[in-house]
């Protein structure tokens, strides 16, 4: 199977993966073949982008687990969705993506978090370790949205939750949204404005994470000394 576009970011992951993932994608779209007789050239693109913290992000004591996002099947393929008018959603032919949206946004947000230095430990969700906190993320549209526009917008929704580890009981929760207009309508373009959203999106959940569990302890701390 040729896949062009596969770049030494990419060695990590096995072809096997991507392959299963493109077979779910197809067997579930229609369209295309990748067992057998002839495949339509795909290209992978995998955003990867590296968030520096924010000063004024507070310093956190505690330890989080990220569960992996929740998000629909059609949201979370292995296919980049694209919306070319309201109520209407297609793929792009011959583009896919290395690792799965919510893969993507799991993987970017844990990242943030850990290379911020902003606290005291972050894992996913299942790693073992002691968790005070635990974020839970739904993924509600990672799209190319035309919009009525020339050019589609990368737009990435996203509500999260905080809980507390230990009762389950939700800290805080808020719905994210960014939309990135793509510089042309070329796939690559599309893919590079997806990039610059999840960057926008993963920086304000971080951000977010850590000033609501902040604000918890605070007021955790001011109960006890009452």
């Amino acid at each position: 199977m040729n896949m062009p576009g596969i770049g030494n970011r990419e060695s990590g992951i096995g072809l096997h993966r991507i392959a299963a993932a493109l077979l779910v994608a197809c067997a579930t779209l229609g369209g295309c073949s990748i067992l057998g007789g002839s495949s339509e050239p795909m290209t992978i693109y995998a955003p990867d982008p590296r968030i520096p913290a924010d000063p004024a992000w507070p310093e956190a004591t505690w330890q989080l687990s990220i569960s992996r996002p929740e998000a629909a099947h059609m949201v979370d393929g292995a296919r980049i969705v694209v919306r070319p008018s309201p109520g209407e959603l297609q793929v792009y032919k011959g583009a896919a993506w290395a690792r799965t949206p919510s893969e993507q946004l799991l993987d970017t947000v844990l990242r943030t978090l850990e290379d911020s230095h902003k606290i005291a430990a972050v894992a996913r969700q299942g790693s073992g370790i002691a968790a005070d906190y635990k974020l839970e993320m739904d993924l509600r549209r990672y799209e190319a949205d035309y919009a009525g526009n020339a050019v589609p917008a990368a737009t990435i929704e996203v509500n999260a939750k905080l809980l507390h580890a230990a009762d389950q009981n939700v800290v805080a929760s808020r719905t994210f949204l960014h939309a990135v207009p793509a510089a042309g309508t070329d796939t690559a373009l599309v893919a590079q404005a997806f990039g610059q959203a999840l960057a926008a999106i993963a920086h304000d959940i971080a951000g977010w994470t850590l000033a609501s569990g902040d604000a918890s302890e605070r007021s955790g701390a001011r109960a006890d000394r009452h």
